[in-house]
């Protein structure tokens, strides 16, 4: 666990929609507003482990955990890789209770409160990366990938907070039609080699908001 002192304002404002034009005063300060309550209610944490990866003709098997990865996306994606780092993180339940209760009253609260949220918990993220970069540092890394994206089965969730412990340890579980609960949460694996891994895009090919995404409708992309 660890405290978020701000977010990132302008990953935010990205998410509301705005492409190079600056809101209005009024925005402004109601963008300021919200991220104090965001930060108020937040409670950043993540859980990261290291596994050995076996490929065979199923798939890729995450030994020791009863997890076999299938799909081109992610058999491309770890292409090279020896091991991987299942890892999972959140902002805590409190940020959904404030965003309802945003929907319920001021649904420009809401929204904006939403935006700073999805900021939130990739910054989250961000930061367990650099941790499991301090920790294996002589190894090359894979960028985040997470179960949905590609055609790797979004169920795979399901396993992911099973073998991490993550509902006793930082209390992220699965709802119904997957969702997880809190919402603004994250589950994603990064591919570890000891040798140099070819530089990948991360690109939309194979996204699965592909068809809905506003950022790739804006012509641009959400990474």
């Amino acid at each position: 666990m660890f405290i978020l002192e701000k977010i990132n304002r302008s990953e935010a404002l990205r998410y509301l929609g705005y492409k190079g034009s600056t809101p209005d005063e009024r925005t402004l300060d109601i963008l300021a507003d919200c991220e104090r309550s965001l930060l108020e209610a937040a409670v950043a944490k993540y859980l990261y482990r290291r596994f050995e990866l076996s490929f065979n003709e199923n798939g890729i098997e995450v030994c020791g955990t009863g997890i076999n990865l299938t799909g081109k996306s992610i058999s491309a994606h770890l292409d090279g890789c020896r091991s991987v780092v299942l890892m999972c993180a959140t902002i805590s339940s409190g940020v959904d209770r404030l965003i309802r209760r945003y929907q319920a009253t001021d649904m420009t609260r809401a929204v904006i409160t939403d935006a700073l949220a999805s900021a939130a918990i990739e910054q989250v993220c961000d930061v367990a990366d650099e941790e499991i970069n301090r920790r294996f540092p002589d190894e090359y890394k894979t960028w985040r990938f997470s179960p949905g994206y590609g055609d790797l089965p979004l169920d795979l969730q399901r396993d992911f907070l099973r073998v991490l412990n993550a509902q006793k340890m930082i209390g992220l579980t699965l709802g119904k039609s997957t969702i997880l609960i809190p919402t603004k949460s994250v589950t994603a694996l990064i591919g570890i080699s000891k040798d140099e891994l070819p530089k990948r895009k991360r690109g939309c090919a194979g996204c699965t908001m592909r068809a809905t995404c506003k950022f790739r409708k804006a012509g641009e992309r959400c990474v």
